[in-house]
């Protein structure tokens, strides 16, 4: 019988009643104590489990031909070839629950890793690599059952999906769960490649959450919405398995459908409850979930068929929290809300880590103060939305290989870059009489905002892809509640035709589940600037009604600003009741702003946080720099976080795989893998996490587009005893980071 040990961090309490689910004899009188029952957290639905057993690659997506890990798949049908789309529905108009989980499965998996050969996958990572990176798993199938939850507040605004994975190698004498929130504004499947992966061939139950985020997709047209499995219905014969439905009247609705032809709602930014200030919470309610699926499983039953015992609980089952991105600042949140003791350990990657404060501590890299650190997402992401498109154009932020340009269609937008240059400087924003003086000056901005000099190269890339648009068009309207109709600084979202705002295709509305990442980057839907010159327009065709020229929707992305700093962009000038944005829009942002803020205490569990340095998504000054600092100041020297910075990483590992990545960057997930094997031995054995440290890889170079195979000599492990050049320290109050 396996008990957690005391240097779990938590009180060992394993009454044979919780263990063994047995009647018990109490005091002198013999009296007989009930053993406690199962039963579901509270506010939760269970949706039942289902086996996915399958022995060898499945076909037509049914559940006999599914496993937990690569829905049948396998490494084959995860890897990047020539036709590397997803797999066929057989009816593309009303694809099967199995075969939505099937596809959901499939592009998650591939959305967060890099799926070349050369890039490492199957051979450094990837479903038939074991976790001692030995390629010894055949096709990576896992079998087992897969118990499906809803976590539903009441409201019919916020409903969490949970999916429980129980391997058929799960031990009882050792149980553990491994609980992933899914990364982005993924679906519960967002963690599969991630946590899941890792958590399945450990044998541990995977406890997925899309912690209420998720593919949620309204149409106002129609009125339908995506069931919880993924198909397809009207919201009112969905019910409450719809996964997201807007919150407007039948009368509001046909109004906004008239104004606003064609447009959709996305859960993440229109369901109108910040769903990232419950993140922690949400991710700790699937280890609840995950609990009383095994005492389902596996637990004897009550005396006269009254359900279940319960045999596993918080004190005997060891218990991980481990994701990346989103997932990962889900998991720090979780750490920060465990009030109940239910998780012993973190794994954080790159995460959204926002610390509440910048006061009383510091930042310092090569042994200087940095420009900015700890601001919040908000913050940073209206400035990038505003400076990227122009500073990409500078010299230092070139990534000159043609076929990335072609891919990203950077090319195309460099006349549209610099007419925002252009306007920038009109404003006042900016400085510099020609193009190149302007983007050097739009790239200092970013710098001075938090930005280091190893993410230059990525700004291009961002800003061609519409990350900085999409996040700030979606995180105003979650942080502020506002509804679709609201249409926030002339923003909304819809299918593109020519540009323009259309029908979306029957077949695409009917895969979301499966194509989308929940957020609005073209699949299945665009980020649409309403107020366009002649007319709507996808973001990056915008005309702005203050210049009259294409500049990538300015005037929306000036408006964003000033929902965070509740003044005018360029004039200064407070907001108030009449302006756009109003005071209450900013108000009802800033709002939402400081409730998703960390409180930095991670109750002293230990946590090993993964940074990539060239991230330019959420750059490191901002996010774990800043809240690796912040955490020793409120939790001080008796802290056990553990902060890896990876050099030559950047935030999306994907990314690699194209022509130009490949030769400059290499997968952090390599390092997710040892950080979770890290944590797993700390947490059964004791043995000491790896110190804070900057990890020196070797990229492949080699010719953009045919880099060089990757092997483990450019991504080395995690050191014990790291040189001190490579250790990550405080001086004073301030971290420091080697050079």
């Amino acid at each position: 019988m396996h008990f957690k040990n005391q240097h779990h961090g938590r009180t060992i309490v394993a009454t044979a009643v919780a263990v063994l689910g047995t009647a018990i004899l109490s005091g002198c009188g013999g009296t007989s104590v009930e053993p406690e029952l199962n039963t579901l957290p509270l506010g939760v639905s269970d949706l039942g489990a289902k086996a996915y057993r399958a022995t060898a690659i499945g076909a037509a997506g049914t559940a006999a031909g599914q496993d937990l890990l690569t829905a049948g798949l396998g490494k084959s049908g995860l890897v990047n070839t020539a036709a590397a789309t997803l797999t066929a529905f057989v009816d593309p108009v009303k694809p099967t629950a199995d075969e939505l989980r099937r596809n959901a499965i499939q592009s998650n998996y591939r959305g967060l890793v890099d799926n070349t050969v050369n890039g490492g996958f199957g051979v450094l990572y990837g479903p038939n690599i074991d976790l001692a990176g030995k390629s010894t798993l055949g096709e990576g199938l896992v079998p087992g059952l897969e118990y499906v939850g809803v976590l539903d507040d009441g409201s019919g605004r916020k409903r969490v999906t949970m999916a429980v994975q129980i391997p058929d190698s799960f031990d009882v004498n050792a149980p553990c769960i491994v609980v992933g929130p899914s990364s982005g504004s993924r679906g519960v499947y967002g963690a599969i490649g991630s946590a899941g992966d890792w958590g399945l061939k450990r044998g541990c139950a995977v406890a997925l959450t899309d912690a209420g985020k998720g593919m949620g997709l309204y149409d106002p047209t129609d009125d339908t919405v995506n069931r919880i499995d993924g198909t397809r219905a009207t919201r009112t014969i969905a019910g409450t398995l719809s996964h997201f439905a807007a919150n407007l009247t039948d009368a509001a609705r046909a109004a906004f459908n008239s104004a606003f032809p064609n447009r959709v709602a996305l859960k993440h930014a229109h369901s109108q409850v910040n769903p990232e200030k419950d993140w922690g919470n949400d991710t700790l309610a699937a280890v609840s979930y995950a609990l009383y699926a095994l005492n389902q499983q596996y637990a004897p039953a009550a005396s006269g068929g009254a359900g279940k015992t319960i045999r596993f609980t918080p004190a005997n089952t060891l218990v991980i929290a481990g994701s990346v991105s989103n997932g990962g600042a889900a998991v720090l949140r979780a750490a920060e809300q465990d009030t109940a003791g239910l998780i012993d350990g973190i794994v954080a990657g790159e995460p959204s880590a926002q610390p509440a404060s910048t006061a009383g501590y510091g930042v310092q890299f090569a042994g200087a103060p940095v420009a900015a650190y700890g601001r919040s997402l908000m913050d940073y992401f209206t400035i990038a939305n505003l400076y990227q498109p122009c500073a990409a154009l500078a010299s230092s932020a070139a990534l000159t290989e043609v076929s990335v340009f072609n891919y990203l269609g950077l090319t195309a937008q460099t006349a549209t870059a610099t007419n925002r240059c252009a306007q920038l400087k009109l404003k006042g924003l900016i400085a510099g009489e020609t193009t190149a003086a302007q983007s050097e000056d739009a790239l200092s901005k970013l710098r001075a905002a938090g930005w280091s000099a190893e993410s230059d190269t990525m700004h291009n890339a961002h800003y061609a892809l519409g990350n900085a648009v999409i996040i700030s068009m979606m995180y105003t309207n979650a942080y502020g509640r506002f509804s679709v109709a609201d249409n926030v600084c002339g923003m909304s979202a819809a299918a593109v035709t020519a540009g323009a705002p259309s029908a979306m295709a029957v077949n695409a509305k009917a895969a979301s589940y499966a194509t989308g990442n929940g957020t609005v980057n073209g699949t299945p839907a665009t980020v649409i600037y309403n107020d366009s010159v002649g007319g709507a327009k996808a973001w990056n065709l915008g005309v702005s009604p203050s210049s009259g020229v294409a500049d990538f929707s300015l005037d929306a992305a000036l408006c964003q600003r000033a929902l965070f700093t509740g003044v005018d962009t360029v004039s200064g000038v407070v907001l108030g009741v009449v302006t756009t944005p109003t005071k209450a829009q900013s108000d009802a942002v800033r709002a939402g702003v400081a409730e998703v803020l960390l409180n930095g205490n991670l109750r002293g569990k230990p946590a090993v946080m993964l940074a990539g340095r060239s991230d330019a998504l959420l750059p490191v000054n901002n996010s774990e720099r800043a809240y690796t600092a912040y955490n020793r100041l409120v939790e001080g020297a008796s802290t056990k976080l553990s902060y890896i910075e990876v050099a030559n990483a950047q935030h999306f590992d994907s990314f690699n795989a194209f022509t130009g990545f490949d030769t400059r960057f290499v997968p952090l997930h390599t390092y997710f893998v040892q950080a979770m094997n890290a944590m797993y031995a700390n947490l059964r054995s004791g043995t000491a996490l790896p110190p804070s440290q900057v990890v020196r890889t070797t990229v492949r170079g080699g010719s953009p587009g045919a880099a060089p195979a990757i092997t483990a000599v450019n991504v080395p492990a995690f050191s014990a005893t790291p040189n001190s050049a490579d250790l990550i320290g405080f001086t004073g109050t301030s971290l420091s980071v080697p050079k």
